[in-house]
């Protein structure tokens, strides 16, 4: 009798043992939920993923949450009001956090007091895509433009959004005036390149490299510092005798208030995670430059910019409720 209840305590014992070392395990990968404030399909949504799944080996379960609308404002102000408990985090690119705070009259967020930068995941460049009425480089584009200012066209997916600032821009660096014209998103600005009614847009060159090679379209330069793998042919714009260089990121945002601890952990394995060889190579063929820097660098990435995008931005006159 007292070997069999020996037994039976050293068999509850090694059961209490291991249960605690499946619960310690478990508190090791807490849940993350991954805010994205555009539908599903779009490029934050397709990298909100793409982070996602990579992060299983450090959180379980991890949840991407569609929350679309307001250009990625209404799961910015879901991120705003959740705990810092290192749960609730969101992946968007930089508009919202560098252009927003000089469009918007009244933002209902703090752009830099409201969030915790976690990691500047990657960046991209904007290609400047010519339609069938445009020019076939960007000599031309600007003999054009100059020839006859405000008469050459551009189109965007709606006022004060990147692309649109991308074109303030290339106006501020090259001398020119083009008129620009705003769609409700980025296919009805499609569809009037294709068709002639406007003959220029500026859009993220993962989404416009197909119509190049098919010859629907021509990207005639992109925008960052050198040129892009999808389509080496095309030159940057200082390399077409354009003082511009600007792109754009993605990147991960946590509430204000996060904690050491889970700061730690999140901006660790998101550095972990852009780094790794299989990871960069998706995100390359996807036409981005993996970053995968962590809080402090982000912080400074968005500094820089929120001090670049003023000017330009103040130059238009553009102010949105």
């Amino acid at each position: 009798m007292q070997r069999t209840f020996r037994s039976a305590l050293l068999i509850g014992t090694l059961a209490l043992s291991a249960m605690s070392a499946v619960c310690a395990h478990a508190q090791a990968k807490p849940p993350l939920r991954i805010l994205v404030g555009f539908p599903p399909g779009g490029s934050a949504d397709v990298l909100g993923r793409l982070v996602a799944d990579a992060l299983k080996d450090d959180f379980s379960p991890v949840v991407v949450d569609n929350k679309p609308g307001a250009g990625g404002r209404i799961a910015l102000n879901m991120v705003k009001n959740a705990k810092p408990d290192g749960q609730t985090v969101i992946v968007l690119p930089s508009g919202p956090m560098v252009l927003f705070p000089h469009v918007y009259k009244k933002l209902d967020y703090d752009a830099v007091k409201d969030f915790t930068p976690i990691s500047q995941i990657a960046r991209f460049q904007f290609g400047v895509v010519a339609g069938p009425n445009g020019a076939k480089n960007v000599a031309d584009m600007i003999a054009k433009a100059k020839a006859n200012p405000g008469v050459s066209s551009y189109g965007t997916p709606g006022a004060g959004t990147l692309p649109h600032f991308m074109g303030v821009l290339m106006e501020q660096s090259a001398g020119i005036s083009l008129n620009h014209v705003p769609f409700q998103g980025g296919a009805p600005a499609n569809n009037a390149l294709l068709g002639g009614h406007i003959d220029y847009k500026f859009d993220v060159v993962s989404e416009t490299a197909e119509l190049h090679h098919s010859g629907k379209a021509r990207i005639i330069a992109v925008t960052g510092s050198k040129r892009d793998t999808q389509v080496p042919d095309v030159p940057t714009l200082k390399e077409a005798g354009v003082n511009m260089e600007a792109t754009a990121w993605f990147a991960m945002y946590g509430p204000a208030g996060l904690s050491g601890e889970n700061l730690a952990r999140l901006e660790k394995a998101m550095v972990k995670i852009v780094r790794e060889p299989a990871m960069k190579e998706r995100l390359m063929k996807l036409g981005y430059d993996p970053i995968g820097s962590g809080s402090a660098e982000l912080a400074a990435a968005q500094k820089a910019d929120l001090a670049r995008w003023e000017k330009p931005i103040k130059a238009t006159g553009v102010q949105l409720d």
